[in-house]
C-alpha cells in the first residue's frame, strides 16, 4: 500500500517549517537525480544546492541556508537527521513473525523471553538467554551461557560464542561473529604458544555492528563495545578493546588489543590502531590513518603514521610539487658545488 502524506504532516513530524504549499501529497521519497512528481527529496550536503533548481521533486528537505525556491521546502535544522525520520514513516519495519521454529535448536537451561522469533536452522546453546522480543535470523549461533538483550536483532550466520553478552535493541548484521578468540600467543615467531582466551565481548544497548565484522573476546576481563556505539561493516576489534559510548567505526578499520577509545571517537576506513594505547573523547581520525601513540580529547589527526589534520593538508599539499622541488635542489645543489669550487680557487 503506498504511503500518501501531505508535506505539512510530514513537517510536523520531523520538526520542520514549510516554504510553499504544505498541502501537496507526497508518496515517496527519492534521491534528488532520481525524484519526480509526487517525491520528497532532501539537501544535506551544501554540493548539491545547485541540483535544487532542477530537481523533479515536488518538495525538498533542506536547511535554514536555503531561505527560498520555487521548489516546495521543509526547513529544518539537520537534514539528514530528518531524512531518517522521514524514511521511518514511509517505511516503517515490518515485525517478523513470532515463534520458535521446530527446525532451531534449544538448549538446556536456555531462558527464552515472551515475543522472540527464531527462525530455522538456528543454534541456541545451554543456558544461554533470550531477552523478550529478539529475533534470531536463520544460521544464528549462540553459544553456551550467552546472552542476548531485548529486542535485538541478528541476522542470518551471526555467531556468538559462549558466555558473550549483547544488550537490548542492538542489530548484529549478517556473518558478524562476537567473542572468537583473540590474537594471542607466547614468544610468536618461535614457539607460538597459544595463551588461553578466558575473557568474553560486552555489546551494550542501542548498538549496531556492520556485517562481516569480528570482536575478539578478551584473554581475561572483557572487550567492551559501549551504548550507542555504530560498528561498519569488515572490521577487526582485537581482544580487551574498549570502545567509547556513540562512537562510530567505519569499515575495514582494525584495532589492536587492549586499546581504549574513548566518547563519541570517529575512525575513518581503512585505518588502523596500534594496541595499548588510549584515544581521548571526541577524537576524528581520518580514512586511512595509522595511530601509533596516544591521542588526547579533542583532537583531529590524519595521515600514516598520524598527526594534526591541518600539519597533514600541509603536507600532502607538497606532494605533488615533489618532482619539481627535487629538480629545484639539485640545481640549487649544483651551483653551490661551483660557488664553493670558485671560492677555494680564490683562497688558492
Amino acid at each position: 500500500m503506498t504511503t500518501r502524506k501531505q508535506l505539512s504532516e510530514i513537517a510536523a513530524y520531523i520538526g520542520g517549517t514549510v516554504c510553499g504549499d504544505g498541502n501537496v501529497i507526497i508518496t515517496d521519497i527519492r534521491g534528488i537525480d532520481e525524484a519526480r512528481a509526487g517525491d520528497l527529496t532532501f539537501i544535506a550536503n551544501p554540493r548539491y544546492k545547485k541540483k535544487l533548481k532542477g530537481t523533479g521533486a515536488s518538495a525538498v528537505i533542506v536547511s535554514s541556508e536555503i531561505k527560498k525556491s520555487d521548489k516546495n521546502l521543509i526547513i529544518v535544522k539537520d537534514p539528514y537527521t530528518a531524512l531518517a525520520k522521514t524514511i521511518a514513516l514511509f517505511y516503517p519495519e515490518k515485525r517478523d513473525p513470532k515463534g520458535i521454529s521446530d527446525d532451531a535448536f534449544i538448549g538446556e537451561g536456555t531462558l527464552i523471553g515472551e515475543g522472540v522469533t527464531i527462525y530455522p536452522g538456528v543454534y541456541v546453546g545451554h543456558r544461554a538467554k533470550i531477552g523478550k522480543g529478539a529475533i534470531l535470523h536463520p544460521g544464528v549461533s549462540i553459544g553456551n551461557g550467552a546472552a542476548i538483550g531485548e529486542d535485538t536483532i541478528l541476522y542470518p550466520n551471526v555467531t556468538v560464542y559462549r558466555r558473550c553478552t549483547i544488550g537490548k535493541r542492538a542489530i548484529i548484521h549478517a556473518g558478524v561473529v562476537v567473542g572468537s578468540d583473540g590474537f594471542g600467543f607466547a614468544n610468536p615467531g618461535r614457539e607460538n604458544l597459544k595463551v588461553p582466551q578466558a575473557g568474553i565481548v560486552q555489546i551494550d544497548d542501542d548498538c549496531e555492528i556492520g556485517a562481516n565484522t569480528t570482536i575478539d573476546r578478551g584473554t581475561l576481563g572483557k572487550t567492551w563495545i559501549k551504548k550507542g556505539v555504530k560498528i561498519d561493516n569488515l572490521v577487526q576489534i582485537a581482544h580487551n578493546v574498549i570502545i567509547g559510548e556513540n562512537s562510530v567505526v567505519v569499515a575495514q578499520v582494525g584495532i589492536s588489543g587492549s586499546t581504549k577509545l574513548g566518547n563519541s571517537v570517529i575512525v575513518g576506513g581503512q585505518s588502523g590502531i596500534v594496541g595499548h594505547i588510549e584515544i581521548g573523547d571526541n577524537v576524528m581520525i581520518a580514512a586511512q590513518s595509522g595511530v601509533h601513540e596516544e591521542i588526547g580529547p579533542n583532537n583531529i589527526v590524519a595521515g600514516s603514521p598520524h598527526m594534526p589534520h591541518k600539519d597533514w593538508l600541509r603536507a600532502q599539499a607538497c606532494v605533488p610539487r615533489l618532482p619539481e622541488m627535487r629538480k629545484t635542489l639539485k640545481a640549487l645543489s649544483q651551483k653551490i658545488a661551483i660557488l664553493e669550487k670558485e671560492l677555494e680557487d680564490i683562497k688558492r
